[in-house]
């Protein structure tokens, strides 16, 4: 029996040309990613220190790029332990039906003014506002609101002179360069802005002290698998067993940091929390001082 061939809705060019293509554009995306690696980090000090400074992280975007930013922002609370009301969204169309993209939403400038109002945006936040072209009316507007009221402001766009670099205290450039489908901004612009984000907020995240030799210690162990993570820290962190690592999980709250803490030698899960406070939430100098006071 002659199997169905699905060469031709793989590769609509004609042999393996498109497909490479496509994987091509993805390798310029990481590239361009790569030659903004000091405006990044950049970025990413400033958004920590927005956090530390008890402001919020305002992700603003339309369309794609509204997504992706929608995407690295919901993630952080989980991920780092962030509260959830630090995290506010300013999306084009509004975060009801985010499975049906309103393109028209975009181009209401209207809309952006009133959406980043709306998420609380004032003094001493950050808003991290997203854009291709950098031109999208809905995302310059977020941008307008969070200047004027003396929001910091950080802009990723993907080509070069894009008036929300110019406008941005910390301007992101990924130049990833021409679409191999064009018109869409979802591949390559995409995946040079999901890396960029992911960098950003990771390095602000570690900066504040949630991230501990390559571990997310401030995570919410909300489910059996984030669960098993956060004992697997604590057993691979401190050497004591799988079984112990729970017990002390669950003497300290769930809080992995204060576990690990505990598991060190620290009496009780309040002493544990008096020490990170002392060391303003930062592990490793909390270990250092219980090491020096042994």
């Amino acid at each position: 029996m002659h199997e169905p061939s699905t060469k031709s809705a793989l590769t609509p060019n004609g042999g393996g040309e498109f497909t490479r293509a496509l994987l091509a554009s993805q390798k310029t995306a990481i590239a361009a990613v790569e030659t903004s690696l000091e405006a990044i980090v950049t970025a990413a000090a400033a958004m920590a220190e927005a956090l530390r400074a008890g402001g919020r992280a305002i992700y603003a975007g339309a369309g794609s790029s509204g997504l992706i930013a929608l995407q690295d922002g919901a993630e952080l609370s989980g991920t780092f332990g962030l509260d959830p009301d630090k995290i506010r969204f300013a999306v084009a169309g509004g975060l009801r039906d985010v499975a049906h993209i309103d393109a028209a939403a975009e181009d209401d400038r209207a809309a952006g003014a009133r959406d980043i109002v709306e998420a609380g945006c004032s003094q001493g936040d950050i808003v991290i506002a997203v854009s291709a072209s950098g031109s999208t009316p809905y995302t310059l507007a977020c941008a307008d609101v969070a200047r004027k009221v003396g929001a910091r402001l950080i802009g990723i766009a993907n080509r070069p002179k894009a008036p929300l670099l110019a406008v941005a205290d910390f301007p992101v450039l990924l130049d990833s360069g021409p679409e191999a489908l064009h018109g869409s901004t979802r591949l390559a612009a995409g995946t040079a802005q999901k890396a960029a984000l992911g960098l950003i907020s990771t390095l602000a995240n570690s900066s504040l002290g949630h991230v501990w030799r390559g571990h997310m210690v401030n995570v919410r162990p909300e489910n059996d698998k984030l669960r098993a993570r956060a004992a697997h820290i604590i057993a691979s962190s401190t050497g004591v067993a799988e079984a112990a690592a729970r017990a002390f999980l669950a003497q300290a709250n769930d809080d992995v940091k204060c576990a690990i803490l505990i598991a060190s030698g620290v009496a009780s899960y309040g002493a544990a929390r008096r020490c990170l406070e002392e060391a303003q939430g930062h592990l490793d100098i909390a270990l250092s001082r219980l090491r020096e006071s042994v």
